[in-house]
């Protein structure tokens, strides 16, 4: 098998609003109640899809959840706000909490290992992980993966978005790095630590190359939900936050045993405060290695545009260091609501023929995915309408003709 990253981006669902929902992400909280436009939202991510396309990436789609999730409010028993608003939340298009995944050769087994996360620190993502199960084992159904079911609440798991995979090439072992959290500044910590050690076990990793590490309550308090805002990896880079990491002294010493070498980028805070960083999603980017071997940041305009950290990402390309390569994206309405390129994708190593093809894509596949956004997702949404009948009734239409269009009706129609 050719094992190669394939990134599965979320196509922003046409549910996608500010209800300002998310604790800890400042974004969010900042944008809370402002008018949302989906439409916009969802060009923008298949934009920033054909663009690693055109890189000569492989990229892959996640598809919109059920919204409203009637199940859940069945289930629930209660329907007024601020369920109704949790029920609409179009969260799942940030798929790097989807899942943790382990390639096969990191695995005892030798197969790709997925765990869907369970997303229970935030009620409106808590109810996330049926579908987005159905959605990888349709994806993922080849012999090749093990997809499982979530951790048990009550430890808080949110996927790849806190866990890093560092190694010389796709096809041989590398490193696991799970990061932890525990509350800071007020804002609760969303990965536990033994639900870290839980995924590890179960995807048969190599303890001796699974390294456990506890993020700082600084990047936390200062808005740092996840990890994946204030460090991000790839091949063998580290490229990170001077605060990312409460014992960073320790973790940089076994990377660097594990793997000779590594190479960390660590971005001093008297250069980027935590605070610029975070609202630039300077961290929250893609880091890629492009098919000539060359290593590219895939950022947010918003990192090009502050006059501090645009400064710095031209020193960084400038120097002798391993990222060559900057690639601005616009996922305005994404960053809006705490999201950056990062939060968008879930990074799969794996052979794309044992994919189903219905989640791969190509440029034909988007013009027809960019004409089905413009015809039917909602232009704008204000979130003091969402129960408004006939916005749902749009949303669930939009929904219906994008299954239909992928061929995928008969396995996630609700």
């Amino acid at each position: 098998m050719a094992l190669r990253e394939i990134n599965f981006d979320g196509l922003v669902g046409p549910s996608h609003n500010y209800a300002g929902l998310s604790v800890g992400n400042l974004a969010s909280a900042r944008n809370a109640g402002a008018l949302s436009h989906p439409r916009a939202a969802a060009l923008q991510g298949l934009a920033k899809m054909r663009g690693n396309l055109a890189l000569g990436l492989p990229q892959g789609l996640l598809l919109p959840h059920p919204r409203p999730n009637a199940r859940w409010l069945d289930a629930l028993g209660v329907n007024h706000s601020p369920v109704d608003a949790w029920a609409m939340s179009a969260a799942a298009m940030w798929t790097a909490n989807a899942a943790t995944v382990s390639p096969a050769p990191d695995t005892a087994d030798g197969r790709c290992h997925l765990t869907v996360a369970n997303l229970m620190t935030m009620p409106h993502r808590s109810h996330e992980w049926p579908n987005t199960l159905r959605q990888l084992r349709i994806a993922f159904a080849h012999p090749a993966f093990a997809v499982h079911k979530p951790v048990l609440p009550p430890l808080g798991d949110e996927g790849a978005a806190n866990h890093m995979r560092l190694g010389p090439a796709h096809d041989a072992p590398g490193v696991e790095v799970f990061v932890f959290g525990r509350s800071g500044g007020g804002f609760p910590a969303r990965q536990h630590a033994v639900a870290s050690q839980a995924v590890a076990f179960r995807h048969g990793l190599d303890p001796q190359r699974t390294l456990f590490v506890e993020q700082t309550p600084e990047a936390i308090s200062a808005g740092a939900f996840h990890n994946d805002v204030v460090a991000v990896a790839d091949g063998l880079t580290l490229f990170t936050h001077e605060q990312a990491f409460s014992d960073k002294d320790a973790f940089y010493a076994d990377l660097r045993r594990l793997l000779p070498d590594v190479r960390i980028v660590e971005v001093p805070a008297s250069r980027i405060s935590l605070a610029d960083a975070i609202a630039t999603y300077l961290f929250n980017a893609q880091l890629v290695t492009l098919p000539g071997g060359e290593q590219a940041l895939i950022l947010p305009v918003e990192a090009r545009d502050h006059a501090t950290v645009g400064r710095y990402l031209a020193e960084l390309v400038a120097g002798n260091g391993p990222i060559r390569r900057l690639i601005f994206v616009d996922v305005r309405q994404s960053m809006a609501n705490g999201g950056g390129p990062a939060c968008l994708r879930l990074r799969v190593v794996a052979d794309p023929d044992t994919v189903d093809p219905r989640f791969l894509l190509d440029e034909a596949k988007i013009d027809r995915l960019e004409g089905l956004v413009r015809q039917t997702w909602p232009e704008t949404i204000d979130p003091a309408t969402l129960t408004d009948p006939a916005l749902v009734a749009d949303i669930l239409a939009a929904r219906a003709g994008l299954l239909a269009m992928l061929d995928l009706a008969a396995e996630l129609s609700d």
